[in-house]
């Protein structure tokens, strides 16, 4: 397998609902938990692409460009866009939709930079 072809297979789609408990007073989605699911969603996407334990080191650049309200939907999109020699990165994207309408619209994106580590947690090379 290629590694366009492995990043085409390890991008990662998770929907969730916001509920109550992950909104702040404004009642819009905490930064922090938004933050949260990014990188979970990064996690999944590297993991999937290596096939590695892998560290999150960094995150670059978190964009947040429209607040997301209670009671709506949000997908995150991981994707692997880049691969070094024991790092890669994974650009996520948050998109909000409304529960009872055809709206939805790019809120967050985000990278997030990871380690190949093995089982002494020192950096070991992506197999690519």
């Amino acid at each position: 397998m290629t590694v366009e072809d492995r990043i085409n297979h390890s991008e990662t789609r998770i929907f969730k609902a916001v509920f109550p408990n992950t909104t702040n007073h404004y009642d819009t989605l905490f930064g922090g938990t938004a933050m949260q699911l990014m990188d979970e969603v990064a996690f999944i996407a590297a993991t999937r692409f290596s096939r590695q334990r892998v560290v999150t080191v960094s995150s670059d650049r978190i964009d947040f460009k429209k607040s997301i309200p209670g009671g709506t939907f949000v997908e995150l999109i991981g994707k692997v866009v880049h691969v070094g020699n024991t790092s890669l990165k994974v650009h996520v994207e948050i998109f909000v939709e409304d529960m009872y309408s055809e709206s939805r619209e790019k809120a967050i994106s985000g990278n997030f930079i990871f380690v190949a580590i093995n089982e002494n947690k020192e950096p070991v090379e992506i197999i690519k």
